[in-house]
């Protein structure tokens, strides 16, 4: 190969990643994103955990950081829009022994959670990919789940950032799964937690409901305490 064949080799790869780089991102929490309008959510500048009650975060109104209020307990957050592949950013402050996640067409969940100090996590640790679960005769797992490949959790009270990269399943023309949904690359707080992580099924006790080429993003609001911030989404391009 020649040095201009080279040079032009090298300059359409740099091409190729600046426009994957110049994707727009969406702030989900501009605007009216979410179905139900923030139902028991609150808006606030500033969150830090409660001086009488570590399992709680204290705030006052303001804007830019969203809460699900003063009991750590509100709707869920689903967005009106629905993805496809998706790269997702978004930072998340907890106190002790909270519970929240994310989930990728409202069936695959990222596991959000206190995990600070653990050892070993299994996948309903913080970063974990979920277990499969039902819900009778009482909630139960049925199997761990994928655990993240270090333990990158902060201590509550912290702010921590989550970074993923999605890939939807793939159908044929009649319908038929042909390729699984998968987590290309995941980190928490700066570190990978997932690579190439296929997923044969939804989690939870929704990995019996039917798959999509596209979905919503849920974020719970009913597990625990959580504050979220910086929150934005775009389309993931190979």
């Amino acid at each position: 190969m020649t040095r201009i064949a080279i040079c032009l080799l090298v300059i359409g790869v740099v091409s190729q990643t600046r426009a994957a780089d110049e994707t727009p991102w969406t702030n989900l929490l501009a605007g009216e994103a979410f179905d139900g309008k923030y139902e028991g959510w609150a808006f606030t500048d500033a969150v830090k955990l409660s001086e009488a009650n570590p399992k709680k975060l204290a705030f006052i109104p303001g804007k830019g950081i969203l809460i699900n209020g003063e009991k750590g307990n509100a709707k869920d957050l689903l967005t009106k829009a629905t993805f496809g592949d998706i790269e997702l950013h978004m930072e998340f402050c907890m106190p002790t022994g909270s519970n929240s996640g994310v989930k990728f067409h409202a069936h695959y969940e990222i596991q959000l959670c206190d995990s600070f100090g653990k050892e070993k996590l299994e996948g309903d640790g913080c970063g974990g990919i979920y277990p499969r679960a039902e819900l009778k005769p009482k909630y139960h797992h049925i199997d761990k789940g994928i655990g993240p490949k270090v333990n990158a959790c902060k201590a509550p009270g912290e702010w921590q950032s989550l970074d993923v990269i999605f890939l939807a399943p793939r159908f044929d023309s009649a319908g038929a799964k042909t390729t699984n949904a998968k987590i290309v690359l995941a980190k928490l707080n700066g570190q990978i937690i997932h690579e190439n992580q296929e997923m044969a099924t939804p989690t939870g006790h929704n990995y019996v409901k039917k798959e999509m080429a596209v979905g919503p993003l849920l974020f719970q609001g009913d597990h625990g305490p959580v504050a979220l911030r910086n929150v934005k989404v775009r389309e993931y391009k190979k």
